[in-house]
């Protein structure tokens, strides 16, 4: 719990600062102390005198304060907080932050911090999907801004899509985490999670059962210990983790250039079920079942090896590699035998038989291999293994 922190809220004008409101008493509750500062634009949707009767603090809008600035009173809010949250994260916000602007007391505090700093982004979807918010999004995590959010969603605007900001209650569990122990703080991560899935035609394709939530455990777990996750995921059945840099793909094509994109990194985890074979020729239209004619057949191509491409790489290789063995017989002989001809640094095996019940489950049986160990974990749940692996990661890469 954030008890005993000092939290500097910065709130955005949009209309999910309302949900300020709830956010303050949550962290008030916690024993956290609360500062406000409201952006001028955020004064049309929530007042200074409700932020300071739950915070129990002065709110703070306006950068040329006599008051306030004969002691530089913008540097001493900036600094005197262990975590900036900045809520909602408007595409103005957001601009300024990426571009280092300082025209009023909110971003002058952002560019003169030199604490951690969350972000929940709220907009409308075509503000949000609009290429120069995207490259600032980008950017700002690059230089180590932490983002929750957005949800999908209805938004006030009558439309329907990502832009909704996080529910009080995720945002302080973001807030929660921030203050956990940060063994992979300054470290870049990439996570591959979920299946592939290679089309045959328009509305078919080869895919797998994984759900991608053990690829979405893992991430979670280096994002508590500090690190700046990329996570590259097919289409999972569960959702990624708001905080990580989320690339969604669909083939394994379109993995493996993601995975290339994000590099250089610390460390990079290959937990997506990847397709091992595509169909050659891709049909531009449905391909249609007629009476009397015979089944068509399908010629399958080998797809790209992404573990084995990245494990091999010359330059930019990732520190540390790890792979996964999906296996349904003879798991211990078959993880070895991939670890050397793949080249990675650790091999993490487990059956996935019907009977185990680990596609699509929430628990997991894995055995971790490395060039001269190897380890059996007990059945656990995909939380507890991402974790167990986290700090195993953490033993690898950490301070």
């Amino acid at each position: 719990m954030p008890s005993g922190k000092r939290i500097l809220l910065i709130i955005g004008g949009g209309i999910a600062a309302y949900k300020c409101l709830s956010l303050v008493r949550l962290l008030r509750d916690s024993g956290a102390g609360v500062s406000c500062v409201l952006t001028k634009a955020a004064e049309q949707f929530v007042t200074p005198l409700s932020l300071a009767a739950l915070s129990e603090s002065q709110v703070h809008h306006e950068l040329f304060n006599p008051l306030e600035e004969a002691k530089m009173g913008h540097i001493e809010l900036s600094r005197s907080a262990d975590l900036l949250v900045v809520a909602p994260a408007t595409a103005d916000i957001l601009a300024k932050m990426a571009g280092g602007l300082a025209d009023d007391l909110a971003s002058t505090i952002l560019l003169a911090t030199d604490k951690p700093v969350l972000a929940a982004p709220a907009m409308n979807v075509r503000m949000w999907l609009n290429p120069a918010t995207q490259r600032n999004v980008a950017m700002l995590r690059s230089d180590g801004i932490a983002m929750i959010g957005p949800e999908t969603g209805a938004m006030a605007c009558g439309e329907t899509g990502i832009g909704r900001m996080a529910e009080p209650a995720s945002i302080f569990e973001a807030i929660k985490r921030a203050f956990a122990t940060r063994q992979l703080a300054g470290k870049h991560i990439v996570v591959t999670s979920g299946p592939t899935r290679e089309p045959i035609d328009p509305v078919r394709y080869i895919a797998n059962r994984s759900s991608g939530k053990q690829g979405t455990a893992i991430a979670d777990a280096l994002l508590r210990r500090g690190a700046r996750v990329t996570f590259i995921t097919g289409p999972a059945a569960v959702e990624p983790p708001p905080e990580a840099g989320v690339v969604r793909v669909e083939s394994a094509s379109e993995m493996l250039k993601a995975v290339q994109d994000a590099l250089p990194a610390d460390a990079a985890i290959f937990a997506a079920a990847v397709a091992d074979w595509g169909v050659r020729s891709f049909s531009g239209s449905k391909i249609k079942k007629q009476k009397g004619r015979t089944v068509p057949s399908l010629e399958l191509v080998e797809n790209p090896d992404i573990l084995a491409t990245i494990a091999n790489m010359e330059e930019s290789r990732p520190g540390l590699v790890v792979g996964f063995a999906a296996e349904t017989d003879n798991v211990e002989e078959n993880a070895r035998s991939k670890l050397i001809s793949k080249g990675c640094d650790w091999i993490v095996a487990n059956c996935v038989t019907p009977e185990s019940g680990v596609f699509g489950g929430d628990e997991n049986k894995v055995s971790l291999f490395t060039a001269d160990a190897s380890e059996a974990w007990p059945r656990l749940s995909k939380d507890e293994i991402g974790s167990k692996l986290a700090d195993r990661i953490c033993a690898e890469l950490g301070e």
